[in-house]
């Protein structure tokens, strides 16, 4: 139950000239108890890992519909440690890797040490810590690594090809590319750029590229595949299963994707 799952997992997608379809929820949203229900979901529909957010008071990175679902989940008096309790316990019946967004505050209060133990001992493959830089990673990518567990990291449209050269530098999971100057949430479309900077990340990745932000069709996820390793969906799926509409997840798997044996 370690980062090696992800890299099985691009392994075999890639066996398959198949693109890997991420989805995000957040924890707690509805309730914890609601956790187990929305991954079976997420499964059955063909996603080939799963994003699980930790809600967080001051979420800089996430736009208004993943900042209201974390509102719902603390309000629900939610918790990175009682998450990482119901992990532990469905964690033989998730058949696909899964990763934590989180902020780094929830981490440090937990303790590096303590919390890394915990997430090793639920499954988790990685762990993605928007708000720390490159330069504040040590400490806590030295206790991830000791756990076999990755640290992914972002690379946006303003990161420099320098700075790319340091994000790139032994990293692990997959690259999380961002296709938006901004926060999470839906977009109408996508510009020449976009597809620019993810063809110039993958060509200089020893990991795989997935692109994530604002990402709410399959014509969307299909388009932006063409150029990277997978694709990253949040939002809508967080709305879909606010509104008891989680049937139509399916709908945003690009058919090419959807059904394939897992």
């Amino acid at each position: 139950m370690t980062k090696k799952r992800i890299e099985k997992m691009f392994a075999k997608l890639k066996g398959t000239d198949d693109k890997a379809f991420i989805a995000y929820i957040m924890a707690g949203d509805g309730g914890l108890d609601t956790l187990p229900y929305k991954i079976k979901t997420l499964i059955d529909a063909g996603v080939d890992l799963i994003e699980i957010g930790i809600p967080f008071s001051d979420p800089a990175a996430d736009g208004p519909v993943i900042q209201k679902a974390g509102i719902r989940a603390l309000e629900e008096n939610v918790s990175l440690r009682q998450i990482l309790k119901k992990l532990r316990e469905i964690k033989d019946d998730i058949k696909v890797p899964y990763v934590l967004m989180t902020y780094y505050n929830p981490v440090f209060h937990y303790g590096l040490r303590e919390f890394t133990k915990d997430a090793e001992a639920s499954g988790v493959s990685g762990v993605i810590v928007p708000d720390v830089p490159l330069e504040e990673e040590p400490e806590l990518k030295n206790e991830l690594d000791a756990a076999g567990i990755a640290i992914i990291r972002l690379a946006t449209l303003t990161t420099s090809d320098e700075r790319l050269e340091h994000i790139l530098d032994e990293a692990e999971g997959f690259i999380y590319a961002v296709t938006v100057n901004g926060v999470t949430g839906k977009r109408a479309g996508y510009s020449g750029e976009v597809f620019d900077n993810l063809k110039r990340i993958k060509s200089k990745s020893g990991v795989p590229v997935c692109a994530g932000f604002g990402i709410t069709s399959a014509d969307a996820a299909k388009a932006l595949g063409e150029h990277c390793d997978g694709v990253i969906v949040g939002s809508e799926i967080v709305e879909m299963f606010h509104r008891c509409e989680e049937e139509k997840i399916k709908n945003l798997i690009p058919k090419k994707h959807a059904g394939h044996a897992k």
